[in-house]
């Protein structure tokens, strides 16, 4: 594996519909708070659709961390950590409940008259056995599962982040070659799934300005169903700056077709981390902030959107002193927000 990789691990959120209910009686009546704790400190609501169409979960980590200083009267660390809580971050699609988790997200999405944010971070052979390691047990339990995502979907709106590192992952050689053809065809029936959905858009992630060049993962995206889906995504989970991030978008936008792009720009906001091991400088680093917040209002028009596609304060995974991938870890969240200018 080399050093700039670094996709989130997935938690499986037991989401389901009365769940979605619950989340959705939380927002604020009209759905166009100003995400501001008002008379309850705890409390997130969503953000000004027109800026930031995406749902804001207010029983996510950060929302529960909020909470939880509000009542120990630590209003200091529950102001930093608000600056997460009241941004919409992706929701990572857990392995068991595929539809029960994606109709609950989107049912809440819905009430709050907003947009989810999914990601689907299953392929089988995922992260080649490392912190992230899993995946689906073959191709078949992988398009169940996808079918499973697509009927909790429905025509409810929907923005989908589609397997992090999994084309980035055959380009590097982490992907033994026989896995490679398997990979390319489910990819393929994944993008074709959802756009088949009425209001779903479909992002294939490609890596980010760090690894490589675009001339080595256009061919694999075109394999892959970029043709057909909305375009791709950049920069997830990882810390590079949105400037090279936009830069290397363009270049491999102009390789496949000028499809736009999505940047995930949750923890880019002093850039990538330069010092230790250069193989996992990916991996919690320390110093680094939040970057630009989820918007649609972008510096250039092939970029569709800035979004919090890693969930800001859950870990990379068992290094430097972080709990398991995806896990909650409120000290380097704290960090991440205290190192952010309002």
């Amino acid at each position: 594996m080399y050093g700039s990789r670094g996709a989130a691990g997935v938690r499986a959120t037991a989401v389901v519909l009365g769940a979605a209910l619950l989340i959705a009686s939380c927002t604020s009546g009209d759905g166009d708070g100003d995400g501001d704790k008002g008379g309850d400190d705890a409390r997130i609501t969503q953000l000004p659709k027109e800026a930031a169409p995406f749902w804001v979960n207010p029983h996510g980590n950060a929302a529960e961390q909020v909470a939880d200083y509000a009542r120990d009267g630590r209003e200091t660390e529950a102001d930093q950590i608000r600056k997460i809580a009241q941004q919409p971050t992706g929701e990572w699609i857990g392995p068991e409940n595929p539809e029960q988790e994606a109709r609950g997200f989107t049912e809440a999405a819905a009430e709050a008259d907003r947009t989810a944010l999914l990601v689907l971070y299953n392929i089988p052979h995922r992260d080649c056995g490392q912190y992230s390691g899993g995946g689906a047990a073959d191709g078949d339990a992988y398009r169940a599962w996808i079918d499973g995502v697509t009927q909790g979907i429905g025509d409810r709106s929907a923005t989908v982040i589609l397997e992090p590192d999994a084309l980035l992952h055959l380009v590097d050689g982490c992907t033994p070659k026989e896995f490679h053809e398997e990979r390319y065809a489910l990819l393929t029936y994944a993008v074709g799934k959802l756009k088949s959905l009425r209001s779903t858009k479909v992002y294939l992630d490609a890596g980010n300005a760090g690894w490589g060049h675009p001339d080595q993962i256009f061919d694999p995206l075109n394999r892959a169903g970029i043709a057909e889906a909305d375009g791709f995504s950049v920069n997830v989970s990882n810390f590079y700056s949105t400037e090279d991030s936009l830069a290397y978008g363009k270049d491999l936008s102009a390789k496949v077709g000028g499809k736009h792009f999505v940047i995930d720009t949750s923890r880019n906001g002093n850039g990538p981390y330069t010092e230790g091991d250069p193989d996992e400088r990916w991996c919690n680093p320390p110093g680094r902030a939040l970057g630009e917040t989820p918007t649609t209002r972008t510096a250039d028009p092939s970029v569709d959107a800035y979004l919090w596609i890693k969930r800001p304060g859950e870990s990379d995974g068992e290094c430097k002193g972080g709990p398991k991938a995806g896990a909650w870890w409120p000290a380097y969240a704290l960090a991440l927000a205290q190192a952010t200018t309002p």
